[in-house]
């Protein structure tokens, strides 16, 4: 299920597919799945990792190490929160209990160098949807009851799917993101303590 993306640090965005992320051992349980928007120019299209490297990733591995289902191979503060530098230095993420795997499985671009959102017709297209299910299904078959959305376009995408699962929507972990769905749209909130409270309730639902 795992891939590596060997992608050096050129600036330029990829845009392979970045397989999901799951626990090393092929017979221990999924509890959850993790299912973000796409991956990030600087982070898992360099890194082939889900999240890994990417600006979203941070609260996120913060909320699986606070759910206690994440260890690493390596030292993660040994080097930049990029892709392609964590790679280098021989940094992993080692999962237990979820699967991370994004609506959009690459690093969306026109042109090679810009990231820009992935569009409504690569989401809900069929070799996209089949994709997801297929992701979803090795999950499910794993013992996977939940699935933790995070952000509107994450959303938008699993309820196509009309899965049969516990469906937790959460905003996405970009500072617009938990801005925006801050009360008075994050008026006086502090980004800090915003990411905090997301990462314990992302948490919860994890442990």
């Amino acid at each position: 299920m795992r891939e590596r993306n060997d992608q050096k640090a050129t600036g330029r965005i990829g845009g392979r597919p970045v397989a999901p992320l799951v626990p090393d051992d092929p017979a221990s349980p999924i509890r959850a799945i993790v299912i973000g928007e796409a991956p990030g120019p600087r982070g898992a299209d360099r890194s082939g990792i889900p999240f890994f490297g990417d600006r979203a990733g941070r609260p996120l591995y913060a909320a699986l190490s606070a759910a206690d289902v994440l260890t690493w191979h390596g030292d993660p503060t040994s080097a930049s929160w990029d892709g392609a530098a964590l790679i280098a230095a021989g940094v992993r993420p080692i999962v237990t209990q979820v699967l991370l795997t994004n609506a959009y499985d690459r690093c969306p671009t026109d042109d090679g160098v810009h990231f820009r959102a992935p569009t409504r017709a690569e989401r809900e297209s069929p070799e996209n949807l089949a994709r997801l299910r297929r992701d979803v299904a090795y999950a499910v078959e794993r013992g996977a009851d939940r699935v933790c959305c995070l952000g509107k376009v994450a959303l938008a995408v699993v309820e196509l799917l009309q899965l049969p699962l516990i469906v937790h929507a959460f905003p996405h972990p970009s500072a617009q993101g938990l801005l925006t769905s801050a009360p008075d749209r994050g008026k006086g909130a502090k980004l800090a303590e915003l990411e905090a409270a997301w990462v314990q309730a992302l948490a919860a639902r994890l442990a």
